[in-house]
């Protein structure tokens, strides 16, 4: 069971890095289809990063009421939802606002996991787990680089995000009863 949810984490962990470059490698194409200057791209990544600060600090009090796997899987919903949002973005501000579920989505998943792999397993699948999230960071550029070629362009590169993403959320749901086990299982080891 510990093995099973431990590939879900690095599922999880893919998820992750998958909206982190995505915005950076569709601004080109967003900014000039919008119109605006390219600076205003520094606006959406503070507010995503304001997202993720929040999200992070207020994840200790979330996962101890509800669960490491439930607010993972609820974040990830969370990311699911922006992502599909964005590619439907018809402005500016619908970005900006979009970045909020963004960042708050990311916090949360971050800082769970990392505390729950610090907890539950050993170092290597600790750096293993951020290998996953550089496996995130990197199919993302190139996801969105098949599709700004494309007719879909930018808004196809993050409608394709939205459907790995809600997979991970299926993911993520599906196997909520392997948190509790796995935590009650090590409790008793340790007693």
């Amino acid at each position: 069971m510990a093995t099973i949810l431990l590939i879900v984490i690095y599922i999880a962990f893919i998820g992750l890095g998958l909206p982190d470059s995505l915005f950076g490698t569709a601004w080109p194409a967003i900014y000039s289809e919008f119109g605006l200057p390219f600076s205003f791209g520094s606006f959406i990544t503070v507010i995503m990063t304001t997202g993720t600060i929040i999200s992070s600090v207020m994840s200790t009090r979330l996962i101890a009421r509800f669960g490491t796997g439930k607010v993972t899987a609820v974040s990830t919903a969370l990311t699911a939802l922006a992502l599909i949002g964005c590619s439907l973005a018809g402005n500016f501000l619908s970005l900006c606002l979009l970045a909020i579920p963004m960042g708050l989505g990311a916090g949360a998943v971050d800082t769970g996991l990392n505390n729950y792999v610090a907890l539950h397993y050993s170092s290597t699948q600790m750096s293993l787990l951020h290998c996953f999230f550089g496996v995130g960071i990197s199919i993302s550029p190139y996801i969105m680089a098949r599709f700004i070629g494309t007719a879909g362009g930018w808004r196809g590169g993050y409608g394709f995000a939205f459907f790995i993403q809600l997979a991970i959320t299926m993911i993520l749901l599906f196997t909520l009863p392997l948190w509790g086990k796995v935590a009650k299982k090590d409790a008793g080891e340790e007693a």
